[in-house]
């Protein structure tokens, strides 16, 4: 199979907030070499906002713009994209997506922790309860690149390093 991605596989790191996806991306980014993007800091950076969203107090992504600063740089391949949301990205565009999982109780304390309060920290925990960021990916991609990892502790960052590290060799050797 020719390699379509000279710059290696596109990944797409997703889940709920708090679950541990900027964590692993930036440091997947430096293991791995590929390119880390942030897309709610490419948001902020280009102010790629569409409104603002009062009842969780944050501006409102307008997807359309992050699609057209991506395209070139996702076509060219080797990226980590990490974002809280994965059904508006193009199937196309990844090799491989993750999505993180976190127990509540930890991803409760986690939001506290970082100032979430009322309705904002009760949906994303809900949000995990029900598993809707997975169901979201498993909806949006072919079901055999969508896989859930555990963010739970240290060690489970340290494991989903390894593993992914593994597959990105894996991708390497066989494109």
């Amino acid at each position: 199979m020719e390699n379509l991605r000279p710059g290696g596989p596109n990944i797409l790191i997703t889940g709920t907030p708090g679950t541990g996806k900027s964590t692993l991306g930036q440091e997947l980014a430096q293991r791995s070499g590929l390119r880390y993007v942030n897309v709610g800091d490419l948001a902020k950076q280009e102010q790629f906002y569409d409104g603002y969203d009062e009842q969780y107090q944050c501006p409102v992504l307008d997807e359309d713009q992050v699609l057209d600063e991506l395209e070139d740089q996702m076509s060219s391949g080797g990226n980590i994209v990490d974002y809280h949301g994965c059904d508006f990205f193009p199937e196309r565009w990844f090799d491989i997506v993750f999505v993180m999982r976190t127990d509540n109780t930890i991803l409760y304390n986690r939001l506290e922790h970082r100032g979430y309060s009322g309705k904002k920290l009760e949906d994303n925990v809900s949000c995990e309860i029900f598993q809707t960021i997975l169901e979201e990916a498993r909806g949006a991609y072919k079901l055999e690149i969508v896989h859930e990892l555990p963010s739970n502790t240290p060690e489970d960052m340290e494991e989903n390093l390894d593993r992914i590290i593994l597959w990105i060799e894996q991708w390497k050797a066989s494109h």
